[in-house]
């Protein structure tokens, strides 16, 4: 599948015309997880459909859903814009990031300097990087530039040996490990508790996938994840708001706000 998706991303960087620059206001990934409104980041995300599960949410406005977010004090947003896998949009992103204060992040399969143009263009605060997707020299090469523009990359690890072939070449300041085995597309959050120790503790690490209940959130937590990505757990919920609410609470640091 990742295969797959990698190869119809290449032709739709053939076919990319940058999209005129969005003129907003940008907000720290980094410092809105490090400095969370709850015991625990989280960035909260607007996804309508996926490979593995088809629909998950059938009526799907992403605007509301990331203005509910944003009202239930998600400390980030996180937007799929793949079309073609994921029924995304990189005007999603633009639409959200013109009515929220919170940073948003571009949920893609990112293998190009063009793609890091245009996330830019569209105005995203950070992106997404998955090892494993490019050579890791070639996935430092997209990091780096990422940063020289202003945004901040999560860079993804979904094994131990990602995560070992990452750390040979560079330390991400912020590290997502997905629980999700991309050969079988189970998840496990085994994965967050085995691979933290491996991580250096000036690293901001977010636990991704499976992530569905109170308890599977103090697992990560005690872990050692700083912060937690969860999208479908809340876009099946009553509302992705009241998925928040029910998931980790209503109540917020309200010094943080």
């Amino acid at each position: 599948m990742l295969n797959q998706i990698l190869a119809t991303k290449k032709k739709e960087i053939a076919e990319l015309v940058q999209p005129k620059p969005l003129e907003v206001k940008h907000y720290s990934l980094y410092e809105a997880l490090n400095k969370c409104r709850r015991h625990i980041g989280l960035i909260a995300e607007v996804k309508k459909a996926s490979p593995s599960k088809g629909i998950i949410k059938e009526d799907f406005n992403p605007l509301q859903i990331a203005l509910g977010y944003e009202r239930a004090g998600a400390d980030a947003i996180s937007v799929l814009t793949d079309q073609t896998y994921f029924q995304g949009s990189v005007d999603y992103l633009s639409q959200i990031k013109q009515h929220v204060q919170i940073p948003v992040m571009r949920k893609d399969f990112i293998i190009s300097f063009a793609q890091i143009d245009e996330t830019k263009n569209i105005g995203a605060d950070a992106l997404l990087l998955i090892v494993g997707t490019l050579p890791i020299e070639e996935l430092k090469e997209l990091y780096d530039y990422s940063y020289s523009l202003g945004l901040e990359c999560l860079v993804e690890v979904h094994s131990e040996e990602d995560l070992h072939i990452l750390l040979a070449c560079f330390t991400p300041a912020i590290l997502g490990i997905n629980n999700r085995n991309l050969k079988t597309f189970k998840t496990d959050l085994a994965q967050t508790k085995e691979m933290i120790p491996l991580i250096s503790r000036d690293t901001l690490v977010v636990s991704e996938s499976g992530i569905a209940t109170a308890a599977d959130i103090d697992f990560v937590a005690l872990a050692g994840a700083k912060a937690i990505l969860i999208g479908e757990t809340f876009m099946r919920a009553s509302s992705p708001e009241q998925g928040i609410y029910e998931l980790l609470g209503g109540e917020l640091d309200v010094t943080k706000t």
